[in-house]
């Protein structure tokens, strides 16, 4: 058994309440302001009940991203809103996933089904360094899976966690092939680049970590980890992240057991202390926002008359979440 799995800490699953709370009342009088929420839905790994949305919006509804389909809840208050609250509660029963021993036979399958797990985006491109390195990487792989993994394993090899970097990182991966240092966004950038770059259809999934405790303040526990798709079996977790975030805060090195065994568990695995709340980059939400198409869509995205908050100014873009055990 992993020492991971040994951990008292860690459960085959895990449930709770969720409480998302929204206050924009500080913004300016006068001022309309839209509020797209990242909105949790159940899945084969995930269960989504109870949900509950409250608030003195003057018109709410759930939506879908055109691209890819990711939920969305939506609010906007007019100029004369005097106050701008929101609240989003739900219940949610996340599962360990754990996929066991890949199958190394790889049947036929048609690249252009997944073309969309295939392509650039604006900071993760596939062309020049990033095909060079992936070519170099994959040299002599010839499936897909021994592909992915020589990707997996070079990110957890020559990447590291760099506490300094703001939120999840920004997953600039040209820039990270040059400083490769970054937090849970800019390692599954880079992980899923390469792979695309190598044939390998990936993509990165964010969500918010579940707390360990009974009740536990989860506001700055957003959470990016990877997927690709592999041929005959279906989407497989890879979590490069969060073996470089154990070397870091255990401080440990890759050649630890401890270290070796959380590089075994996160390639096809992944711990019940996480859920699902958004995937896709480069995003053009519903309504569609006045500014740029969203980078990622990990955190809640507002606008003041048009421009957008800085989701990581807690003073001018006020919000809570909070997770509580049932």
């Amino acid at each position: 058994m992993l020492l991971l799995l040994a951990l008292p800490a860690w459960a085959n699953n895990r449930s709770g309440q969720v409480t998302m709370l929204f206050d924009l009342s500080v913004q300016p009088a006068g001022k309309t302001v839209r509020l797209w929420i990242p909105y949790p839905v159940s899945n084969l790994d995930q269960v989504i009940s109870n949900v509950r949305v409250a608030g003195d919006y003057a018109a709410s509804a759930v939506y879908t991203v055109p691209s890819n389909g990711t939920p969305l809840l939506y609010a906007e208050w007019p100029g004369e809103s005097k106050s701008r609250k929101l609240a989003l509660a739900f219940e949610v029963t996340r599962d360990e996933v754990r996929r066991g021993v890949l199958p190394n036979k790889e049947p036929a399958w048609n690249s252009s089904d997944y073309a969309e797990y295939l392509v650039p985006t604006s900071l993760g491109p596939i062309d020049g360094v990033v095909k060079e390195l992936a070519d170099k990487i994959t040299a002599g792989k010839t499936t897909v899976l021994e592909r992915a993994r020589a990707i997996y394993d070079w990110t957890v090899d020559n990447m590291y966690r760099d506490p300094e970097t703001i939120g999840c990182g920004k997953g600039d991966v040209c820039y990270l092939l040059v400083k490769p240092g970054g937090k849970c966004t800019d390692i599954s950038s880079v992980f899923v680049a390469l792979c695309r770059a190598a044939g390998v259809p990936a993509r990165e999934v964010f969500g918010l970590r579940l707390g360990k405790q009974p009740e536990q303040d989860i506001t700055s526990w957003q959470h990016c980890w990877s997927e690709f798709f592999l041929p005959g079996h279906g989407w497989v977790p890879a979590d490069p992240a969060d073996v470089l975030k154990a070397m870091l805060v255990e401080k440990l090195e890759r050649t630890s057991p401890r270290i070796v065994e959380l590089r075994d568990y996160f390639w096809g695995g992944i711990d019940a202390y996480r859920f699902k709340l958004a995937s896709g980059r480069d995003l053009v939400l519903n309504p569609v926002q006045a500014g740029a198409p969203l980078n990622t869509f990990g955190y809640p995205y507002a606008e003041v008359d048009d421009k957008p908050l800085d989701f990581y100014d807690s003073k001018d873009f006020v919000y809570r979440f909070t997770f509580k055990e049932l």
